[in-house]
């Protein structure tokens, strides 16, 4: 299983994601651009002294990323608000690709374009929320992607 990030924009959410990446041996896929620097001291007090552990790849676009991974449709998980299933819905397959998008737009039209059976959301009882913060949201779902492989 695999977490993919595009275009991040608070380097404390990538990284937090980082180090829950590292507890749970995922690679951390990262999407370029971001809204921050790699370099800068919040990723890595996010990810503690974990970040220099995290299994970390780097792409320029989305494209990039299909072009090189060719990652088969139904792997494909994507993270909305809007979503019209729950993250409790699917059976994650083991070669999952968990893609959520930057925290002020979510993921761009262009990569959901086709793929509404695709998308899953983390539901909320209290319509006076807007979002989640996207780290929370990560690592809910990838927890809940791997709940089989933990003993869930």
């Amino acid at each position: 299983m695999k977490l993919v990030l595009v275009t991040p924009e608070i380097p404390f959410n990538t990284g937090a994601i980082g180090r829950t990446c590292v507890a749970l041996n995922l690679e951390l896929i990262l999407i370029k651009p971001y809204g921050f620097s790699l370099d800068e001291k919040s990723v890595r007090r996010a990810g503690t002294d974990y970040w220099k552990h995290v299994h970390l790849t780097e792409f320029d676009t989305w494209e990039d990323f299909l072009e090189d991974r060719k990652p088969p449709r139904d792997s494909l998980y994507f993270f909305e608000e809007h979503g019209d299933q729950t993250v409790y819905d699917p059976t994650y397959k083991p070669d999952a690709y968990l893609v959520f998008g930057c925290e002020s737009a979510g993921l761009p039209m262009t990569i959901l374009e086709g793929m509404q059976d695709r998308v899953f959301s983390l539901p909320m009882r209290n319509p006076l929320v807007r979002s989640l913060n996207l780290a929370n949201v990560a690592t809910a779902v990838i927890y809940q992607a791997m709940r089989p492989q933990l003993g869930g």
